[in-house]
Order: structure tokens, then C-alpha cells, then sequence
């Protein structure tokens, strides 16, 4: 946590000196960002995430939008925001993200769907996950189909301790033609498996399995 907050005093040299790009995560936005494309990011709360967003908003061409769930304490979520738009980064609540998105479709952006939250049990896709029964939010899959965005899966990995770096990877170019559920299947089993490689740096504190699959599931 103290790692985290440390984005409030850090300069932009030392951000991107702390947390690289793989080449090849770089060049693969570069080339959407030439072909004039948007696209969607899935990542998990994997690594740092909270410092991800900082060196593609100061280094990428893309406009990075981050798609959250507002805090019930106003004070924490404002600190929160501040920490997170710091270096340029949007921040948009999730209930309005697919009218944000449609808002600003001519523009060239990045927009970050976390993809280990946990959604209400009657309105999720369902999955096994880590061995577990788990339900996967459904907003994802069904957004990149309607706007047929590419979808770029993120994860982070700890190079020693206060340094990262980032890779990226096309899961889907063409979202329209997939079949229901396929998305929410791909993104999930990447992130799983990363999760097996570096289970450390995952976020195990955040109750993914709270609710129990509904029998009509």
C-alpha cells in the first residue's frame, strides 16, 4: 500500500523507470495507434496495478480511460482518483462506460476493464476459475461486441522489488464474430494463468468468491 500511494510525490522520470514496457506491449500499441483503432484492455489485480496506467498515459498515443466502481467513502475515492489521474489517466464509473465509450468512439482511446471484480451473482457469467465456481462480469464481453474493439489482455510482472514490467497481448481482434461467452473465457484463463506463474502477486484479499453459482447457472 505504501508503494501504491508513493504515485502522489513520484516524478514522471521515475514512473517509467519503475514500471517499463515489454517492446513488444509498446509496438503492439503503437501499431492499433497508427491503424487509427481504439481498444479494450482486460487486466487483473495482478502486480502493481495501481501503477500501470501511469506510463502509458505518459507514453502511448492512446487516451487511457479506466473503467471503476466509485467508493462509498467519498474522501478515499477522491484521493483515490487524484492518485490515479495524476499522469493524464481518465477515470470513468462503470455504470456509465458504454455511454462514455459511444460519446467519445471517434477518439483514439485505451479503455481498462478489470477483469477479477466480482459482479452480482444473477447477472454474471459463470466459470471456473482457480478451481472455484466464480462469476465473471458480462460488461466486458458484451461492450467489445457491441463496438467490435480489439481486446488487449495487460498483466504486470515484479522484476525486483518497486520495479515492473508490463506486457500486453491481442486476445481478439475481431470481438463481433466470437460466440457468447468465448471473451469472458479467453481473458479469464490468460489471468488464471498468470496467476499460477506468480500467485504472489495477486490480489487474494478481495473476496472473488463470496456468492455461491445460482442453480440456473
Amino acid at each position: 500500500m505504501v508503494e501504491t500511494f508513493k504515485i502522489l510525490t513520484i516524478s514522471k522520470e521515475e514512473i517509467i523507470k519503475r514500471c517499463k514496457f515489454n517492446p513488444a506491449a509498446f509496438e503492439l500499441y503503437e501499431k492499433y495507434a497508427a491503424e487509427g483503432k481504439s481498444v479494450i484492455m482486460v487486466m487483473g489485480h495482478l502486480g502493481n496495478w495501481e501503477w500501470a496506467g501511469h506510463p502509458f498515459s505518459l507514453l502511448c498515443k492512446h487516451k487511457l480511460v479506466v473503467i471503476y466502481h466509485p467508493l462509498t467513502n467519498k474522501r478515499f475515492d477522491g484521493l483515490m482518483l487524484r492518485m490515479r489521474s495524476r499522469f493524464g489517466t481518465k477515470m470513468t464509473p462503470m455504470k456509465t462506460a458504454f455511454k462514455d465509450m459511444l460519446a467519445h468512439r471517434k477518439d483514439l482511446t485505451c479503455n481498462v476493464f478489470i477483469s477479477d471484480q466480482t459482479p452480482m451473482p444473477d447477472s454474471a457469467y459463470w466459470t471456473t476459475f482457480l478451481n472455484q465456481d466464480t462469476p465473471v462480469f458480462k460488461g466486458t464481453e458484451v461492450i467489445a461486441k457491441k463496438l467490435n474493439l480489439p481486446i488487449i489482455y495487460a498483466s504486470m510482472k515484479k522484476v525486483k522489488r518497486g520495479y515492473y514490467e508490463m506486457f500486453s497481448e491481442t486476445l481478439v481482434e475481431n470481438p463481433a464474430q466470437t460466440t457468447d461467452g468465448e471473451i469472458s473465457e479467453l481473458h479469464t484463463r490468460r489471468l488464471e494463468r498468470d496467476i499460477n506463474e506468480q500467485p504472489q502477486d495477486w490480489l487474494w484479499s478481495h473476496r472473488r468468491w463470496k456468492y455461491k453459482r445460482p442453480v440456473d447457472h
